[in-house]
């Protein structure tokens, strides 16, 4: 193999042409007499050796002495003839490899493609979200990352209430010098996308909004600072409490079975009132005490309420800015419910998992228990 740098006297496209076409056919040349492994590293040695490389020494020696004009030129031509000699390279593997190909051997059992399944949180969102569907329910999603407006503020949220507390929300770095309502978070639940649906679309409205939400939560059998909610919204005249039980008790039986039965008991949410948590009897024992429902037969699974007409007003300042004469949502023509679930709750319920950690580990013997 010759080590002598070619001369380069001029720059233009022919002496560019046919220098570059007398390495391109040496390359070629050299290739061809490949065949073995010794002669395969020596060939790349002397042509792409990091310090010594023919490749790099003409490079070198023809960039020095080029107008700036020319260089991009240059650089391209190298670069193709770079290829050519990786292609030089692989074209004794290429060949070895097909010489060695034999015919298929159709008595051999062919190669089964297992089929791929929904993820366990996944399959579990998809039938609660079904039921609702079934109710006339459509669904609506919307972004992770949320304004402080659409998480906190305009869900009745005051500023020192304690799921704006950094130990519950993902704050988004180097917000300080936005206003308050235009710092970016982490979503803490998907109510935001209960906000942003009413905004954009006057009632009626029946939506279930399943997604990921973040809280700054220490990982343990029952909680994860990543989790999945699908929370609810009905938006009508004439929408009362008792549509929100009965709903509720439509989906509970619809999911757990018809013998389930459920209960309400009065609780605090800042975006609705009144609010209740919601218990259904225990589908292990059914009813009558057991461990996993701390022998008081009953389990705690979601909340709910009505939608407090300070949301409502929110909502109501938003439109106006488009429509000042805007009144879909006066508290006094219109009502609503909200409800909210956790996915993995549910999930671990039906599937009998005590940890929810299993359900993020990618361990495959916990996930094949599904297929």
């Amino acid at each position: 193999m010759t080590d002598t740098i070619p001369q380069l006297n001029s720059y233009d496209d022919a002496a560019l042409e046919t220098a570059f076409t007398t390495l391109a056919d040496e390359v070629h040349q050299q290739g061809a007499e490949l065949t073995n492994a010794e002669a395969q590293e020596n060939f790349r040695l002397h042509w792409l050796g990091r310090k010594q490389g023919r490749l790099k020494l003409i490079s070198d020696a023809w960039l020095k002495s080029a107008p700036v004009e020319a260089r991009k030129p240059l650089g391209i031509r190298f670069n193709q003839l770079k290829q050519q000699i990786e292609a030089a390279l692989e074209a004794p593997v290429v060949a070895a490899s097909s010489s060695g190909m034999q015919g298929i051997d159709i008595s051999l059992p062919g190669a089964v493609r297992r089929p791929g399944i929904a993820h366990p949180l996944l399959s579990t969102m998809h039938e609660v979200v079904r039921v609702f569907h079934h109710l006339g329910y459509s669904t609506n999603l919307g972004p992770q990352v949320e304004s402080d407006f659409y998480n906190f503020e305009a869900l009745n949220f005051p500023p020192n209430h304690p799921a704006r507390d950094t130990q519950d929300t993902l704050q988004i770095a180097g917000q300080q010098v936005r206003p308050s309502r235009d710092r970016l978070l982490m979503r803490t639940h998907t109510s935001p996308v209960q906000i942003r649906t009413m905004i954009a679309q006057a009632p009626p409205i029946r939506i279930v909004i399943p997604g990921k939400v973040h809280r700054n939560d220490a990982a343990d059998a029952t909680h994860s600072p990543i989790f999945h909610q699908i929370e609810g919204l009905c938006v009508d005249t004439n929408i009362t409490f008792s549509d929100l039980k009965g709903t509720l008790d439509h989906a509970m039986k619809a999911l757990f079975g018809s013998a389930v039965k459920t209960r309400f008991f009065p609780s605090f949410f800042p975006f609705t009132e009144p609010s209740a948590d919601v218990q259904i009897s225990c589908i292990f024992c059914g009813g009558s005490g057991c461990r996993k429902c701390k022998h008081s037969g009953w389990i705690e699974l979601l909340g709910c309420g009505m939608v407090d007409p300070a949301v409502f007003a929110s909502v109501t300042e938003e439109r106006r800015k488009i429509d000042p004469a805007d009144d879909a949502y006066n508290p006094e023509k219109i009502s609503g419910f909200a409800f909210g679930m956790g996915v993995e709750r549910i999930a671990m319920m039906l599937h009998g998992v005590s940890d929810i950690g299993q359900f993020y580990s990618g361990d495959m013997r916990f996930l094949e228990q599904f297929a």
